[in-house]
């Protein structure tokens, strides 16, 4: 078992990391590029990017559309905050990327660290719920809809009772390593989902935005590829 634990937090934890880096790196890299190619062919280059960061700031934090379906806002809300920040700020998963990055920062304090994990397991399960309850997102949904919350819910459950040992049905170094395995697992399939849009979501606005920006006679190229030139719309 430990052995099991020293490679799952040791070698996998850095091919995971790679395949996340180079994955988000790649995605980036071809918007990027996408954007550019669409920016230089438009026939209208004005982008508004004040209004598209603004509603891009207003879509990361989207305390005006709790309104419309206010349980599904606020899980939504609580579970994105809770999976980026204890990840990224709990002091053991601070330590494992100092082993592998040479690179460490502040923690936020266990406690603070627990009630998040709570809070993500519940609204991860509660969005699977919500999801299989509400007829249109149902109709929509994916396998990987269903899987990718519940695998998030097993992860951060599992980490809570790693860090809990004493209020745990599992000891403590399988609870451990369901987690550590899990949590590479989440990390080598981010950029092959739709979790890709950790990265990709701040040049959403933008990318729709270029896209109405049609280049010069694409009507009529696309009337005549169509085969309906000279034809009123």
């Amino acid at each position: 078992m430990d052995l099991w634990l020293e490679w799952a937090r040791g070698p996998l934890f850095r091919i995971a990391i790679a395949f996340l880096i180079l994955g988000l790196v790649r995605h980036v890299a071809i918007a990027v590029f996408e954007i550019a190619w669409a920016v230089r062919r438009a026939g209208d280059k004005n982008i508004p990017y004040r209004k598209l960061a603004r509603a891009t700031l207003a879509w990361l934090v989207p305390a005006g559309k709790l309104g419309h379906r206010p349980l599904y806002g606020l899980t939504t809300l609580a579970f994105h905050v809770s999976i980026v920040i204890v990840p990224l700020f709990l002091g053991g998963h601070i330590a494992l990327w100092a082993r592998a990055t040479d690179l460490a920062w502040p923690a936020i304090p266990n406690l603070l660290a627990d009630v998040l994990t709570v809070i993500a397991t519940a609204a991860a399960v509660l969005l699977v719920i919500e999801r299989i309850a509400a007829r249109g997102p149902q109709m929509l949904s994916r396998f990987s809809d269903y899987a990718f919350p519940l695998l998030i819910a097993v992860v951060f459950g599992s980490g809570f009772l790693a860090m809990h040992p004493a209020l745990s049905p599992v000891a403590f170094r399988p609870a451990l390593l369901v987690h550590a395995l899990g949590a590479n697992l989440i990390l080598i399939f981010i950029p092959f989902s739709k979790l890709s849009h950790v990265i990709l979501m701040p040049l959403t606005h933008l990318i729709s935005e270029v896209a109405w920006h049609f280049p010069p006679h694409a009507g009529s190229e696309v009337g005549l590829a169509l085969g309906k030139e000279n034809e009123p719309v």
